[in-house]
């Protein structure tokens, strides 16, 4: 039995771009992407109820950064939106995935591309 394809959301934004979390202080760049819901009940349940987004969306991974740290997101699209400031993002990963910044995105390394 094969999946209906109309029924998997599309993905708004592409690997290497920066994005900015709609709600939170933080932005990143998308280093991978999962076309609905794949983290732990435990990590879903985690986020506050109020906030919590809808499973039937794509999620991003990102590399990210806020004032204080750079870490790993996982967030869903409702929550994101693209980062017009044109600034790279720190965070120490960036170097293994991607080859550079330009144009105010991330190139991915050619041993990562599929």
């Amino acid at each position: 039995m094969s999946a209906d394809l109309s029924s998997i959301p599309l993905a708004r934004f592409a690997i290497g771009e920066v994005v900015r979390h709609r709600l939170l202080d933080f932005r990143g760049v998308i280093f991978d992407v999962d076309p609905e819901f794949a983290n732990s009940q435990e990590w879903y349940e985690a986020i506050p109820e109020a906030m919590r987004p809808s499973k039937d969306q794509p999620f991003y991974h990102l590399l990210a950064e806020n004032s204080e740290a750079s870490y790993v997101a996982y967030v869903s699209q409702q929550n994101l939106v693209p980062d017009d400031s044109d600034e790279p993002i720190d965070h120490p990963a960036i170097d293994s995935l991607f080859d550079r910044f330009d144009e105010g995105r991330y190139l991915l390394r050619r041993e990562h591309r599929h």
